[in-house]
């Protein structure tokens, strides 16, 4: 350097710049580097000087320049990047990427260099700066003064630079002409990773957390999936961010939402890294090289956007480096080998072994306080969000969601708008069914539309056309019944459906089951309205269950079964979603089928006052379409309608409906149908004070049915008689009539199940004082109950057992299960009828033997049990001592003949 070159002092700003990837761009270029290098030279040196810019010197590819101006230094490095970005070069990938760092200090030269520290800390700054980016540091940003008005410094935080043991604040030039995106500054952080901070507590979770930690450690490739708001990203931030100390090199999260190209997934792992692409190199090989002899895990979110992209830049990364893991969300797996698939689950909804709420309460609670000011609900607003947790099934999307329309109404008002899942959540927020399909993260979860429609326009038309018919389902069913609804086979397009987290697949004993949550149901219903297929759709679901309840009733082999209420219990659901489709846009015909099937089934489970709202609601319908029904349809109907009637204590509309059920079947000259009708007079009647009008009703049904061949449509009135009977005391008449009844009723799979016939006999031996026939009766009618789900009939039967052991010598027992019959019957409301004031007689009794404190206390104990659990404390009563001496076979009895007849000898009569 000459030595009349004067250098600045004083306050001194160093400019370093140098090519990154000049090794690659020379080794693309060969000969033609060296004119590209002195070009690349001229057009710097020429600029930098133009600007009052001293260049101290030159090296390889590498300028030294010194400013006594921080403000003039930032504008001569702004018009050299300029240059170097019109300058016409050989081709596009000969134009070198320069990279500037400034920085400003106390400086004094000594003869034609400078030795401060300053220049070291200068040289730091451009090391970590990316082709075409211009860093400096914060006494170069606050010495700058005012710049030109198209030019700005962007604030890039505190960082560690390689050398120093303080943190620098860097900040980025931004210019017209000049490149704004890069990576992260190539620095020393403290922290080794890029994981988004949160704003919102993390709540709940603790077992996926643990779960998910242990396959990270043990697996390098494992993937988090599931629907759109189901938390995957959340969680996955969370697990990594507590193992940010085992990776020597980092943990990365690389968001892939806005890859709206398959080259742009390479391209945003290499920016994340801190990467850029290099002239004439796939990305991918860049990445590769840079992860060969590394240890970090990265996130990789969002996989599904880009799928076969993400695919094969993970494939590349994990084949290059032993020392590389990848943690990836998405609604699909990747399809790697060595990929482990890990399905998110939704929010518990269990509340916890201390008493705490559920994960997806939590959830809900704590977000609901942060739309009310920091207020907790409490008291009945809690139950309601209880309510609302329930419903939305756990999807955390859909609770936050759900407590910002807090802001704006009542948990109970929430509640009660749930039916439209999607317009609920939604209301007021702007991305409804317009977002892009790389919309951003933003955008893909600001509504349940935008969440689910994200998936839903990545299916093919037959997934598409049976995610939409699935939506008639409301809970899990089995692949026959969706092959049933299509009439086609469904596994492919089910599988599609899995695989993309829109549809869940459960194995069970009896094979796999499949369900959406409630938000994607209501989602795709949507679309099965737009795309007129809701009509057909749903009518095949009612016809369905019509079907499923037809196979209830018979074997495999399509033979008569004895009904079993169980059979019905898991297809309430779907039977209730029918059953609104035909009261008000389809069939009420096909309705008043369904309520008829599940007959037994509303009572047994104290739903009476259901399956009347369910019919009331259907009459309506047939009055407002006019549709025609059969005179023998409208009077089993009726029939129904009187039984669950009297079920729910309204015993005149019981009998009213009675009388209309009789009057159709007369019209429609169903002998048979008029005997049921007939045969369910006696209880209205008994209930409202007519016990001679009930007996002589009961008596003549019963010689008319026998002569028209129908008596077993006439059983309800043999129980009637027999029961009328038993009250008045006249037991042989009672056990005679039963006898009669018990191959009639075998003979009736649609009766045998409730054992009315032990039952009754069971109570005729209990007035008898023959507990030995009392308990086999009694025995042989509750475990068939309880066998074949007749609840409440079972809830009778275990009062029946509780007599039996207070006349007998175990009173305590006695006391319980009146107790535990009594929360049972709280649960399953129904009349007690014709034996309840003998009960309330007998625990008066047992009451005034034990006293107050030990029937209350074990009368209490009894209420704590469950109906299964009582069951078998009464199954599990000794049976009655048979040896001698007992009242069965005293001697008297014997001499006098007046020993009551034992039940097997009653049996024998049906024989």
């Amino acid at each position: 350097m000459s030595e009349r070159v004067h250098l600045p002092s004083g306050l001194v700003t160093f400019l370093f710049t140098d090519i990154e990837g000049s090794t690659r761009l020379a080794q693309m270029l060969g000969a033609g580097y060296p004119p590209v290098l002195n070009e690349h030279r001229r057009l710097l040196r020429n600029t930098l000087t133009a600007c009052a810019g001293t260049p101290l010197s030159t090296e390889g590819d590498s300028l030294f320049v010194a400013f006594s101006d921080a403000g003039a230094a930032l504008h001569a490095c702004a018009e050299a990047q300029r240059a170097l970005a019109v300058h016409d070069w050989p081709t596009p990938e000969a134009r070198p990427q320069v990279r500037m760092g400034l920085h400003t200090g106390y400086a004094e030269p000594m003869g034609n260099e400078y030795t401060s520290p300053e220049v070291h800390r200068a040289a730091r700054i451009a090391a970590a700066a990316h082709g075409g980016q211009v860093l400096c540091s914060a006494s170069t940003a606050r010495l700058a003064g005012q710049l030109s008005d198209d030019a700005w410094l962007l604030d890039l935080g505190l960082h560690r630079l390689r050398g120093f043991d303080d943190r620098e604040r860097l900040f980025q030039l931004i210019a017209t002409g000049l490149h704004r995106q890069f990576p992260r500054p190539r620095t020393l952080d403290a922290t080794p990773h890029n994981l988004p901070g949160t704003v919102t507590n993390f709540v709940g979770r603790a077992a996926e957390q643990r779960e998910l930690a242990a396959l990270v450690e043990e697996h390098r490739l494992v993937s988090v999936v599931g629907p759109g708001g189901a938390g995957k990203t959340r969680l996955a931030v969370e697990v990594a961010s507590t193992r940010v100390d085992a990776y020597p090199d980092g943990v990365w999260f690389v968001d892939l939402a806005s890859a709206t190209d398959p080259g742009l997934v390479a391209v945003t792992v290499a920016a994340t890294l801190g990467l850029r692409p290099e002239p004439g190199r796939a990305v991918v090989d860049t990445i590769a090289d840079y992860a060969s002899s590394r240890r970090f895990l990265i996130v990789l979110d969002t996989c599904d956007a880009q799928p076969g992209a993400s695919a094969m830049v993970v494939g590349r990364l994990l084949a290059g480096s032993r020392g590389v893991q990848v943690l990836a969300t998405s609604r699909e797996p990747l399809g790697l080998a060595g990929e482990v698939v890990w399905r998110i689950p939704p929010m518990s909804l269990e509340p916890d072994p201390a008493g705490a709420p559920g994960d997806a309460v939590a959830l809900l609670l704590d977000r609901a306080a942060a739309a009310r000011g920091g207020k907790r609900p409490s008291g009945t607003e809690l139950e309601q969000l209880c309510r609302v947790a329930y419903r939305l099934e756990g999807l955390p999307l859909a609770l936050e969601l759900a407590a910002a329309r807090l802001r704006v109404l009542t948990a109970n008002e929430l509640v009660n708008r749930l039916d439209d899942v999607v317009s609920t959540l939604d209301a007021g927020l702007s991305m409804v069914d317009t977002v892009p399909l790389a919309g951003g993260a933003a955008l893909r979860h600001a509504t349940l539309q935008a969440t689910v429609t994200w998936s839903y326009r990545t299916l093919g038309p037959r997934a598409a056309r049976l995610l939409r018919w699935l939506a008639v389902f409301a809970g899990r069913v089995d692949l026959p019944a969706i092959e049933w609804l299509l009439g086609e086979d469904p596994l492919d397009a089910l599988a599609v459906l899995v695989d993309k987290s829109l549809v869940q697949a459960q194995p069970t004993a009896s094979g796999t089951t499949y369900r959406m949550l409630d938000p994607i149901r209501a989602y795709a219903a949507r679309r099965l309205a737009d795309a007129d297929e809701a009509d057909a759709a749903r009518n095949r679901h009612v016809a369905w269950c019509l079907h499923a309840i037809e196979r209830a009733h018979q074997s495999p082999d399509r033979r008569p079964v004895t009904l079993s209420l169980f059979a019905i219990d898991p297809m309430a659901d779907e039977l209730r979603a029918a059953l609104h489709w035909t009261a008000t846009q389809g069939s009420a015909r096909q309705g008043l089928r369904i309520v008829g099937g599940l007959d037994q089934w509303w009572r047994e489970r104290g739903l009476a006052r259901e399956g009347r709202l369910w019919l009331f609601r259907l009459y309506e319908r047939i009055s407002n379409t006019g549709e025609e029904i059969p005179e023998a349809e409208l009077a089993a109907a009726y029939h129904v309608h009187a039984l669950h009637a009297g079920a729910d204590g309204e015993y005149a509309e019981e009998l009213r409906f009675s009388q209309r059920a009789e009057a159709y079947a007369r019209r429609a000259g169903d002998s048979a149908l008029l005997a049921r009708a007939l045969s369910g007079r006696g209880s209205p009647l008994l209930s409202m004070g007519n016990p001679a009008e009930a007996e002589t009703g009961c008596r003549e049904l019963i010689d008319w049915a026998r002569a028209h061949d129908v008596i077993g449509d006439a059983l309800p009135a043999v129980y009637c008689l027999a029961q009328i009977l038993w009250e008045r005391g006249a037991l042989d008449d009672a056990a005679e009539l039963l006898a009669a009844a018990r191959p009639v009723e075998a003979g009736r799979p649609i009766e045998r199940g409730r054992r009315a016939v032990d039952m009754i006999l069971g109570m005729v031996a209990l007035a008898r004082g023959d507990l030995v026939a009392a308990h086999d009766h009694l025995a042989v009618a509750l475990r068939s109950r309880m066998g074949y789900g007749f609840h409440s009939c079972a809830v009778e039967t275990i009062n029946g057992f509780a007599v039996r052991c207070a006349l007998g010598d175990d009173p305590i027992t006695g006391a319980r299960l009146f107790g535990a019959a009594q929360a049972a019957r709280a649960l399953l409301p129904d009349v007690a009828r014709i034996y309840g004031s003998y009960w309330a007689e007998q625990q008066t009794r047992l009451r005034a033997a034990l006293g107050d404190a030990a029937f209350d206390s074990a009368y209490a104990e009894g209420a704590a049990l469950t109906l299964d659990e009582a069951a078998k404390v009464a199954l599990a009563v000794e049976h009655p001592d048979l040896k001698a001496g007992s009242v069965r076979f005293t001697e008297k009895e014997r001499v006098t003949g007046t020993a009551p007849v034992p039940a097997r000898d009653v049996d024998s009569r049906a024989s």
